[in-house]
């Protein structure tokens, strides 16, 4: 297993941590991101420092975000130290925009997310949206699988939409659970996400978003012109080019945006 540790780690259930463990796998990631010695590189939970240390390796100074004081004291420790500025920080709190200002460079921003926290956390990214190159993560198969679902498939669904609003999103392989220790009960997948130059919803706070897609998708079978009966007339519906009798999992990503922007100028101006 490649690992950092000079003793025995005990493993902590609340921060849902599984590590990497199986080196082609590890250099299939490292070759994907491809890093570069003069990029802003930011890794989020290093863990047992799987993907740290080879990638310090090709650069001299490394970002770290690691929660878990354990962790990040053996990485104080460890023989890369010199090569890495340890925060020890919850990732979902942590101010992207700063770093990104302070060195006047694009993050790129990676890491093997924990299942509990990696929707959560990739929402949250969305408000750094602007100060990001890209992103490689590590996340649960069937996230994935709702990251980048179309209209009319199971998986589509209010997290297909609001991602797809702001980022490009790849799944560039699954990983099966032998990858991992402690071993997870489910498979993995790698993804890339790049932040749209022009999201479909141009506005930082997915707050409007979140009401059109969270009513439309309450019950997913249900035609528009009566999910949305509180917010939206049959005519406006009508007025954006929206079919008022689609379900709401055969609504487009576009069309919720426009639903959304049109509820946020409306809101703005009284209408």
């Amino acid at each position: 297993m490649n690992i950092i540790l000079s003793k025995k780690y005990i493993f902590k259930k609340k921060f849902g941590q599984n590590f990497l463990c199986k080196n082609s796998i590890i250099n299939k990631i490292i070759n994907i991101i491809h890093p570069k010695k003069n990029e802003l590189l930011i890794e989020v939970g290093p863990g047992l420092a799987a993907l740290t240390k080879p990638i310090c390796q090709i650069l001299d100074n490394l970002i770290v975000i690691e929660l878990d004081q354990e962790l990040s004291q053996l990485l104080h420790q460890s023989s890369f130290s010199k090569k890495i500025d340890i925060f020890v920080q919850d990732m979902n709190i942590f101010n992207f925009k700063k770093v990104s200002i302070q060195q006047n460079k694009l993050l790129r921003i990676f890491g093997n997310l924990p299942y509990n926290i990696s929707v959560k956390f990739i929402l949250y990214l969305i408000n750094f949206r602007k100060y990001i190159f890209d992103m490689n993560f590590m996340v649960q198969k069937e996230v994935a699988e709702r990251f980048v679902a179309h209209p009319g498939s199971k998986s589509y669904g209010r997290l297909s939409v609001i991602t797809q609003c702001y980022y490009d999103i790849f799944v560039y392989f699954n990983v099966l659970p032998a990858s991992f220790f402690p071993t997870p009960k489910v498979q993995s997948s790698f993804i890339k996400i790049i932040p749209k130059i022009l999201p479909l919803y141009p506005h930082n706070q997915v707050n409007d978003l979140n009401i059109i897609t969270s009513e439309s998708f309450k019950q997913r079978r249900k035609i528009l012109q009566n999910s949305l009966s509180s917010i939206f007339k049959k005519e406006i519906l009508l007025y954006l080019g929206i079919n008022p009798l689609l379900r709401a999992e055969n609504v487009s990503v576009f069309d919720y945006c426009k639903l959304a922007n049109f509820f946020h100028i409306s809101k703005d101006n009284n209408i």
